[in-house]
């Protein structure tokens, strides 16, 4: 072999490394193009205060896209965070307007709302994971018994959130808006469970559950702590749902859970499991936000933007998958 194709062939194998240990490169650098796409067309979008409103936007898909990228970790997948997402919005605004809106009561009830998608969860987990049904198939049915749940509670949207609640969301903490704070508690969190058992064992049972089983890992238990793991971001998304929309919708989730599960494989996470990361699933939230972003500001008339928004996500989704497909194989 000559020195030239030996150096290439160390190249790729050196490469092909950076991409298996973060999967994250295809989406970050998409997301970049993005960036500067939206900043040729609409410069105001990349100054910080561009950039702010666009996290405060798409915190709450950013953050689903996590919790359906836990499950999918263990090969699994959740078509009820959506469902989770409004379930939850509607009853923490019912339960602050029950209960009034001083702050000790709302971290109660932001409380109660984390308990309310644990128990999502966990429902999901045991039906999947324990009864053994199909989860696409499950996850379906349980999303529509929550979407009637959320209904039940509140059949009409409008039901305001209280004043303190929504303008500490859109507000300042040490001149610095919320949302950033926020988002960096997300990654500080995200920090933490990357490097937590559970984790790879996710990971584990994703690459092949039979493996996993045969060398001690509870499977079933694993797989429902994933579950619980997607309720309880589930609900997080829906209090910055909240916290941006002021208001109550039990159908405010319908159009999320979609969106979520395309951030996911935007960030390079494989549906069939064992193989992603978190960080991912975040720039694969931004990229659909400056995907959409991208279509207004080119001027693009409102009875295509649909069709158009469709056809880059999914031309994005095309790029990020023929991207790590060639490096994993």
């Amino acid at each position: 072999m000559s020195a030239a194709a030996e150096t290439t062939r160390t190249r790729q194998s050196r490469l092909r490394a950076l991409f298996l240990r973060y999967p994250f490169l295809p989406a970050l650098a998409i997301m970049l193009v993005l960036l500067a796409a939206n900043g040729l067309f609409s410069p105001n979008s990349v100054s910080f205060r561009g950039l702010t409103g666009l996290v405060s936007t798409y915190l709450a898909l950013m953050i689903l896209a996590v919790a359906q990228t836990y499950v999918v970790y263990a090969a699994d997948i959740d078509l009820s965070v959506g469902a989770i997402v409004s379930l939850v919005n509607v009853s923490i605004i019912m339960l602050m307007q029950a209960w009034g809106g001083e702050p000790l009561t709302v971290i109660a009830v932001l409380l109660i709302g984390t308990l309310l998608g644990a128990v999502c969860g966990l429902i999901n987990g045991f039906v999947v994971a324990f009864l053994r049904l199909q989860a696409i198939v499950a996850t379906f049915a349980t999303g529509i018994f929550f979407t009637g749940l959320a209904l039940y509670v509140l059949p009409v949207a409008g039901t305001p959130a209280p004043r303190a609640f929504w303008r500490t969301y859109g507000g300042r903490i040490l001149e610095v808006p919320f949302v950033l704070w926020a988002l960096l508690g997300t990654a500080v969190l995200l920090f933490v469970i990357a490097r937590s058992r559970l984790a790879l064992q996710l990971l584990a049972v994703g690459d092949n559950a039979q493996s996993a089983f045969q060398s001690g890992l509870p499977v079933t238990l694993i797989r429902i702590k994933g579950y619980v793991m997607c309720g309880i971001f589930s609900a997080l998304a829906a209090f910055c749902v909240t916290g941006d929309t002021a208001s109550g919708d039990p159908l405010v989730g319908g159009k999320m859970t979609l969106y979520s599960v395309a951030a996911v494989v935007l960030g390079g996470s494989a549906l069939s499991g064992g193989f992603g990361s978190v960080t991912g699933s975040l720039f694969g939230a931004l990229i659909i936000g400056l995907i959409n972003a991208l279509v207004y500001f080119v001027g693009t008339p409102s009875e295509w933007q649909n069709f158009v928004q469709g056809l880059a996500i999914l031309f994005a989704l095309l790029m990020g998958v023929l991207i790590s497909r060639r490096v994993r194989t």
